[in-house]
């Protein structure tokens, strides 16, 4: 069985009420993790360097979840403008993960915080307050226990169009009426919603794979490559995961991918990192 890396959400000495939010949260990545298939391997924030890094050469893939926490605007060349305070040990856990992960082609799913954290470690930038900079058209953060927060539209030919055709579900719109051009057709879904910050510019590499119709905010990314597969939504695919067949084939393709996976070489990882 695979194993997959998932770092503690948050850590107590940078954000006020932790260990509630990982008491709350943890426990549905597992659920969904297991449920899927695959060992998780949870990842203390107070560990060392050295023993994540032993951790991570025992795994498969990593999934960065969501957290309480922002990512610090200064990453990312901005001053602070509504963003929550960062989380520097959940912050260091996660460029370790995503190093490991990149120099050695593992398979990365990320989850909301997830996702600005991988889009900022490639060079990406966000907007720190949806409700300020963009507006209120579209409620972004309804609570955690709204399943169907708001539409998605799903970019066709990406890897996300893939798993979301995988469960047959008929929700196509057009863009051109009555065209029968493959191109034209756009997936919708329904996601939930908990987030208040969201991509501005993609980070390198990676494609906008589902939007926010109505305002457009970016609703999931994923690395350009065919053998490396990095998937990033902004909603909370664990937190539906026994009600939404979509956010089941997203688990599963990701342990699907975990299972084929095999190590680069060491010359590959040093030539192409």
């Amino acid at each position: 069985m695979v194993h997959i890396a998932i770092p503690e959400p948050t850590s107590p000495q940078f954000v006020p009420g932790s260990a509630a939010y990982n008491q709350r949260s943890l426990p549905q990545y597992l659920h969904a993790l297991i449920s899927a298939g695959a060992t998780p391997i949870p990842v203390p924030l107070h560990e060392s360097p050295q023993r994540v890094a032993r951790i991570l050469s025992t795994c498969h893939g990593i999934l960065l979840p969501g957290s309480p926490a922002d990512i610090d605007p200064q990453t990312y060349g901005q001053l602070p403008q509504g963003s929550e305070p960062p989380d520097p040990a959940r912050a260091a856990v996660d460029e370790l993960l995503l190093q490991d992960a990149f120099n050695l082609h593992k398979p990365i799913l990320a989850v909301c915080q997830g996702l600005q954290a991988l889009n900022t470690w490639l060079n990406g930038t966000l907007i720190q307050d949806i409700p300020t900079q963009i507006g209120a058209a579209v409620n972004h953060s309804p609570g955690p226990t709204i399943l169907q927060a708001h539409p998605i539209q799903i970019t066709p030919n990406t890897r996300l169009a893939a798993i979301h055709q995988s469960i047959r579900v008929p929700h196509v719109s057009h863009l051109r009426h009555g065209s029968d051009d493959p191109q034209s057709q756009h997936l919708s879904e329904q996601v939930n919603s908990s987030h208040h910050q969201s991509i501005q510019i993609p980070g390198d590499n990676l494609l906008v794979s589902a939007i926010s119709p109505q305002d457009h905010v970016i609703e999931a990314v994923e690395l350009n490559s065919a053998d490396h597969f990095v998937l990033a939504v902004q909603w909370h695919p664990e937190r539906s995961y026994n009600e939404s067949a979509f956010s089941r084939a997203i688990f599963h393709a990701f342990i699907q991918a975990t299972q084929s996976w095999t190590p680069r070489k060491i010359e590959e990882s040093v030539l192409q990192a």
